[in-house]
């Protein structure tokens, strides 16, 4: 008797379950949309003021990603202000920039000459040395100008020691040169070169000086895998360019696209 009491009790409980399953449908998954706010939220910070400074086609990414890298870690002075040279380009294209950040549009886009021993028409290696008369790579504080045998000057101090730490004492600064005009490219096939400084266009020299003094940014680019193996800065693997660069370290012989180079 107790037997078929828990028979049909049971009988009847899973009768009833069943019948709400069939009048209950189980709702789908409601689909997650993404409003354009949540999005520009998630969006990497760098890259957004990239896109919306309509730097693409003008300014190569890497540049501009690893300049922003070291911006971010140094603390410039003049935080509204950086300045940008790449030497992935050759001298006769004009390879400097400088873009201000807070306005968020660039200021300048200019011809700059290399040092002498670094290359011809493309800057193949680099230096550190005293003597080198080739260009440094990396990050630098654009400090006080003075009047030079060049004219309106701007020292810069190398903030990578090991690789452009000497610059202050070498005398690499920013000054104007008859030699860095587009009359020279027309002449030569190149601009002409320096003794290491990232010498500019007379004609707007005093300028870009103005805008950039008193502790604004600068880096030096070349998508250089020596650079990058050595930086602190920059905090990814080698970003390689169809330029094959080098950096100086000791007296070794590298090969370059267009033949050998010496390290000094």
């Amino acid at each position: 008797m107790n037997k078929l009491l828990l028979i049909s009790l049971w009988a009847l409980a899973t009768s009833s379950f069943t019948g709400d399953l069939n009048n209950h449908k189980i709702a789908a998954p409601k689909e997650i949309k993404q409003t354009k706010v949540e999005v520009e939220l998630t969006k990497d910070p760098v890259r957004a003021l990239y896109d919306e400074m309509h730097l693409a086609g003008t300014i190569k990414w890497e540049a501009f990603e690893e300049a922003m890298q070291g911006y971010n870690q140094l603390n410039p002075k003049n935080k509204n202000i950086i300045t940008i040279i790449d030497f992935t380009l050759p001298s006769t294209e004009k390879r400097m920039y400088v873009l201000d950040l807070k306005g968020k549009k660039m200021l300048y886009h200019s011809l700059v000459s290399h040092g002498r021993n670094s290359g011809e028409k493309f800057a193949t290696s680099f230096s550190n040395k005293h003597g080198s008369f080739q260009s440094s790579l990396g990050f630098y504080f654009a400090e006080e100008t003075y009047m030079g045998g060049n004219g309106y000057s701007l020292r810069l101090d190398g903030l990578e020691k090991g690789i452009n730490d000497q610059a202050r004492p070498r005398a690499v600064v920013v000054h104007g040169a008859d030699y860095a005009s587009a009359n020279v490219i027309k002449s030569t096939g190149r601009l002409g070169r320096s003794y290491g400084c990232p010498a500019l266009p007379r004609e707007v020299t005093k300028p870009i000086i103005n805008t950039i003094k008193g502790g604004s940014l600068m880096y030096i680019y070349a998508g250089n895998k020596q650079y990058l193996a050595s930086t602190k800065m920059i905090k990814k693997g080698p970003v390689l360019t169809d330029n094959k660069t080098l950096i100086a370290t000791q007296h070794d012989e590298v090969e370059t696209g267009s033949g050998k180079a010496t390290l000094n």
